[in-house]
């Protein structure tokens, strides 16, 4: 197993599959079954989720701007995150999976606060652990939050599961002509403006020798190839 320790990040997106918004309730059991294979490896898995198929944190409406400001936004956003921490901690363990849920924000009859040691002796005991509420204070991404989470439990990498197959030199669904790069720097990554996660994550990870994965989590088996060693998705990686 090249990645004993993982972090996965899904979107809250991933989440609704062809939904406008909410759950689709096929791609959660999909999910879970994945994280079960990897478990069931010996791997151990630590997860992220975003908000987005609830909230989507801050508006760009100017007329709901004078309402809900960004600070405000952004913590609602942060409890879309518990929802769907809640909703996937219910998948999990309907197939066999023994999960925690940590959080920033306390809400104890709801979740542990977070804890490295604890999340890590989780890990170690084959339980999945979910980070939920991103870093507890406004501004920052559930990426980062995923990203900083990552480090702080001493992953092996961190993996980004979208519905693309990777980083390409343009979008895909724009241009026929854009090419998959198999692996990317970090360095590169700033130059070019990637945008598939937001700089403030991709710094902090460059900074902590991180290594970060984006891949098509929708495609069956994928996260138990990807920690197994195969190439798949794009690898973003320090100089």
């Amino acid at each position: 197993m090249k990645y004993k320790r993982s972090l996965l990040k899904l979107s809250g997106e991933a989440l609704m599959g062809n939904n406008e918004f909410g759950f689709h309730y096929n791609r959660l059991k999909q999910y879970a079954e994945e994280v079960k294979q990897v478990v069931d490896m010996g791997g151990q898995v630590a997860i992220v989720i975003g908000g987005g198929n609830i909230f989507r944190g801050f508006t760009t409406s100017k007329k709901e701007e004078k309402t809900i400001n960004r600070i405000e936004g952004d913590y609602m956003g942060m409890l879309a995150t518990v929802i769907n921490g809640i909703a996937f901690q219910s998948y999990l363990e309907n197939v066999g999976i023994c999960t925690y849920i940590q959080t920033a924000i306390r809400m104890d009859q709801i979740a542990e606060p977070f804890g490295k040691d604890r999340a890590i002796r989780h890990l170690e005991k084959g339980r999945v652990v979910i980070f939920v509420a991103g870093l507890g204070n406004p501004y920052f991404t559930t990426d980062t939050a995923a990203v900083l989470r990552a480090i702080e439990i001493n992953a092996d990498v961190l993996l980004k599961g979208t519905k693309v197959d990777g980083i390409y030199t343009t979008d895909p669904e724009k241009d026929k002509f854009a090419k998959k790069l198999k692996n990317i720097s970090f360095d590169m990554v700033y130059k070019m403006g990637i945008k598939v996660m937001d700089q403030t994550a991709f710094i902090l990870g460059n900074e902590n020798n991180l290594p970060i994965v984006i891949f098509d989590i929708n495609r069956k088996e994928n996260f138990k190839k990807l920690v197994s060693g195969e190439e798949i998705g794009t690898l973003v990686y320090k100089n």
